[in-house]
C-alpha cells in the first residue's frame, strides 16, 4: 500500500476507486465499505484509494474555536489506522492535513480540486451521512449530480448492523469509554489493539523492583505512546502481547496518563500504554524490548486509573492487577481459545 501526504503528488495513480472518511477504528462498517470499494476497483482495472484526513476534521474545530470538549475522542493512532486499511486491501491512501485552508473549500471546490483534479476519481463511494465542503455543504445528491456531469460514478453504502446495533466510531468509542471491551470487539471484528515502538519510560520498574525483595525484577514495562491526547479507551486491562515472542503473551497494561507518576516525567505527562509481561521473556534480557514494534490488544478492563500515594502503595496496587489479569487468563478455556480471538476473520 502507497501512502501519500496531501492529494497534489504526482505519484498518485491515474485513476482511481475512491472512498472518503476519517476511518477511526476502520470498524466493520469501515471493512464491508472497502471491500466493496477494492471489488469495484478490480472490476474497473484501477487503483483503490482511500482519502482521510489528519487531523481529524472535529479536532481542527474544537481547537479552532478553543473547545476541547468538542474533540472525539480517538480510538486508534494513524498508525494504527494506516495498517488496517491495508489490511482491508486498499492500494493508496491520502493522508489529507485538515487545516483552514481545506476547512474553507467550498463543495463544489472539494469535487472540482480533490475528488477530480487531485485524486482523478472515476468511482467514489461514500457511507449514508457523507458531508463535505465548508460548512458541510456537499451532500450526496450533489455529489452524485456533478458525477454525471464530469464523469465520475458515484455510489452510496447504507449503514452496516450487528445484532440491530449500527456500526460507528460512535459507537466502538462509547464501548471503550464504558469497558465493554467484547463489545468493542463485536464492533471492529478484531481484538481492540495498539501498536507501535517501544520507547523509554521513567524506568520506574527498576524502583518497584527495588520496593518488592526477593520478588523477581520488578514491574518491567513496555511504553507505547498514544499520539492522541484523548484516547477512546483508558484504565487497565488484561492484554495480550504480540511481537516479543512466536506465541502472544499475556500482561497487564495501564493506558492513560499515569496520575501517580510526576507530570514532568520523560514523557510529559502525555498518554502512555505501559505493558507489563506477566512472564518476561528471558532471551530479550533487561533491555530487549526498546525499539521493537509490537502490538497489544486490550481483552479485559480491570479498572479504572488510580491514584496512589506512594511508591509502596502503587507497588502493592500493580501486585493487584497482576493477580487479577493472571485470575482473568486463567478462567478462559485455554490459550489455545486466546489465539483464536485475536486472529477472526474481519468480514
Amino acid at each position: 500500500m502507497k501512502i501519500f501526504r496531501g492529494f497534489q503528488r504526482p505519484q498518485l495513480a491515474s485513476a482511481c476507486a475512491l472512498t472518503i472518511g476519517n476511518f477511526d477504528g476502520v470498524h466493520r462498517g469501515h471493512q464491508a465499505m472497502l471491500a466493496l470499494l477494492g471489488n469495484e476497483a478490480r472490476q474497473r482495472g484501477i487503483a483503490s484509494c482511500a482519502l482521510t484526513f489528519e487531523p481529524h476534521p472535529r479536532d481542527y474545530f474544537a481547537q479552532a474555536h478553543r473547545k476541547p470538549e468538542l474533540a472525539p475522542a480517538r480510538i486508534g493512532t494513524l498508525r494504527d489506522k494506516l495498517l488496517e486499511l491495508e489490511r482491508c486491501g486498499i492500494d493508496q491512501v491520502v493522508v489529507q492535513p485538515f487545516n483552514a485552508a481545506f476547512a474553507a473549500l467550498s463543495a463544489q471546490d472539494f469535487i472540482d480540486q480533490v475528488i477530480v483534479r487531485g485524486l482523478g476519481a472515476r468511482y467514489v463511494l461514500v457511507g449514508d451521512d457523507f458531508r463535505f465542503g465548508s460548512q458541510r455543504q456537499g451532500d450526496y445528491a450533489l455529489l452524485d449530480t456533478c458525477g454525471q456531469r464530469q464523469g465520475f460514478d458515484v455510489a452510496r453504502m447504507m449503514s452496516y448492523e450487528v445484532h440491530g446495533l449500527r456500526v460507528s466510531s460512535t459507537e466502538v468509542r462509547a464501548a471503550l469509554a464504558e469497558g465493554r471491551m467484547q463489545d468493542a470487539e463485536r464492533l471492529l471484528g478484531r481484538p481492540y489493539a495498539i501498536s507501535g515502538h517501544v520507547v523509554h519510560g521513567r524506568k520506574l520498574g527498576r524502583s518497584l523492583a527495588e520496593s518488592r525483595r526477593g520478588l523477581g525484577d520488578g514491574f518491567r514495562t513496555l511504553n507505547l505512546r498514544f499520539t492522541h491526547w484523548k484516547p477512546a479507551a483508558s484504565g487497565i486491562f488484561a492484554v495480550l502481547v504480540h511481537g516479543l515472542s512466536d506465541a502472544p503473551l499475556p500482561g497487564v497494561a495501564n493506558l492513560g496518563v499515569r496520575p501517580s507518576l510526576d507530570p514532568r516525567d520523560v514523557n510529559g505527562g502525555r498518554v502512555l500504554l505501559e505493558t507489563h509481561c506477566l512472564q518476561w521473556p528471558a532471551h530479550l534480557g533487561a533491555e530487549g524490548g526498546y525499539g521493537k514494534i509490537i502490538r497489544v490488544e486490550l481483552l479485559h478492563k480491570l479498572h479504572e486509573e488510580r491514584k496512589y500515594d506512594s511508591l509502596a502503595a502503587l507497588t502493592q496496587g500493580i501486585a493487584r492487577d497482576c493477580e487479577d489479569a493472571r485470575a482473568y487468563f486463567a478462567a478462559l478455556p485455554s490459550h489455545t481459545d486466546i489465539r483464536r480471538q485475536t486472529t477472526r476473520d474481519r468480514i
